[in-house]
């Protein structure tokens, strides 16, 4: 997944990333702006989870949103 093309593309995006992880606020959303270090660190804090874990669920997200 190429995060230039994300960031561009961001208000598509939105709505899969808020599907994957449903905590994340339309704030949380507009501050990431397609950005994937934002991402995970958003994840990380909203879902007490490590960094480590947070970067294995976005490549995840990555393998399952190829397209």
């Amino acid at each position: 997944m190429n995060w230039d093309i994300v960031e561009g593309n961001w208000k598509q995006f939105k709505g899969k990333v808020k599907a994957q992880w449903g905590k994340l606020t339309d704030d949380h959303l507009d501050v990431i702006a397609g950005k994937r270090d934002q991402l995970a660190g958003k994840i990380q804090e909203t879902y007490g989870i490590t960094k480590d874990e947070a970067e294995e669920q976005i490549k995840r997200f990555e393998e399952s949103n190829k397209d």
